[in-house]
């Protein structure tokens, strides 16, 4: 009876988590601008421009092909959509509500709700945006074929949990250093312009080069998404483990050091800055 009463209350629990974190989310989502479909529109704007850029910046250097034998657009595509979630992932979280927030005055709103909002809008965005992205590219310009759509996807989800990790880890030390932390979340998302490899392929990096991006689980999340996208591609340098890892240990790092910083923070910390 008591085990019954104890499962009901946790059962409770959860449904009333979930539903915080879902209007958080929503709110996080809509925080951009008011109309959710002018924000998702803004969203897709951007990944079209960056797809754009790069398109005419291959065509313009000659470079179109040493890229995968395949469907150049989809190469394209595979790189700039795991780049852009890893990011906005990783700047949402950092982003998010801390301990010293007005918004955690209200009783239900605690950090753990707000920073999963954060990471849940940003992943909400970016696969509507794939979505939209995808289907327009496939009705209107030419048939998109995958050639492991779950694997791609699973890779998706591994650039987007990295991202997280990452802006977690910044987030708990936000408080104690606001302006490295905005430094090092800008410098870090510049960085991953290049050091993702979502301009080239790891199969066709000279050895000596392979150490300034390996260290970077962006990188092999893309360069296995490649492998998984397309038939004729195999990643040899790189693999799936290596980010999941990583983002497991900066998960753990990030959520002691932001459990340390919620139990010594003071809304008076922001007051001399």
């Amino acid at each position: 009876m008591f085990g019954v009463d104890r499962g009901e209350g946790r059962l409770a629990g959860a449904f009333t988590l979930a539903e915080r974190v879902f209007h958080a989310t929503v709110r996080q989502a809509r925080k951009g601008h008011g109309n959710a479909l002018v924000a998702l529109g803004m969203n897709v704007l951007q990944t079209v421009v960056f797809l754009a850029a790069f398109f005419l910046l291959f065509m313009l250097l000659g470079i179109r092909g040493s890229a995968i034998r395949g469907d150049f657009m989809l190469y394209l595509m595979s790189g700039i959509f795991l780049f852009l979630t890893h990011v906005k992932a990783s700047g949402a979280v950092v982003g998010s509500e801390g301990p010293a927030s007005p918004m955690m005055k209200h009783a239900p709103m605690n950090t753990a709700v707000a920073i999963l909002a954060a990471a849940l809008s940003a992943l909400y965005l970016q696969f509507l945006s794939l979505s939209v992205v995808l289907f327009a590219v496939h009705v209107v310009w030419h048939p998109v074929e995958i050639n492991d759509p779950v694997g791609a996807f699973a890779m998706f989800l591994l650039a987007w949990f990295s991202g997280v990790a990452v802006g977690l880890v910044l987030l708990a030390l936000k408080p104690w250093f606001p302006n490295f932390v905005q430094i090092a979340n800008t410098v870090y998302s510049r960085a991953n312009m290049v050091f993702s490899g979502k301009m080239f392929v790891a199969n066709t990096l000279p050895s000596t080069f392979l150490p300034y991006f390996t260290w970077n689980p962006l990188f092999h999340a893309i360069d296995q998404a490649r492998g998984y996208t397309f038939v004729n591609y195999s990643p040899h340098y790189t693999s799936w483990s290596y980010p999941l890892i990583v983002s497991a240990i900066l998960l753990l790092i990030g959520l002691m050091g932001e459990f340390y910083t919620r139990r010594h923070a003071s809304m008076s910390w922001s007051a001399g800055r």
